[in-house]
């Protein structure tokens, strides 16, 4: 399989600490690859990198929109994954 191109990857506030990584490039394997199979392939990174794609309430993001669906991924793409947000 060829690559077809890289989205970058973003982590924020307690996600990014327990990555110790605020952002990394993945290379897209194949066209109409999705945002599920992105967080398959990043869960496989490790242990801590399964939590946080396991993460409950887990919001993701495709170019600033936040999504609850699979949508497929293009090169380009800016994906972003951050922790619940609470309030007081």
């Amino acid at each position: 399989m060829s690559e077809r191109g890289h989205v970058q990857v973003r982590f924020f506030a307690r996600f990014r600490e327990l990555l110790d990584c605020d952002a990394v490039s993945v290379a897209l394997p194949e066209e109409g690859f999705h945002l599920s199979q992105l967080m398959t392939a990043l869960a496989e990174k490790g242990e801590l990198w399964a939590q946080v794609m396991s993460e409950e309430n887990l919001i993701r993001a495709v170019n600033q929109t936040v999504v609850n669906d699979d949508p497929p991924l293009t090169p380009g793409d800016e994906v972003a994954f951050f922790p619940p947000v609470t309030g007081g």
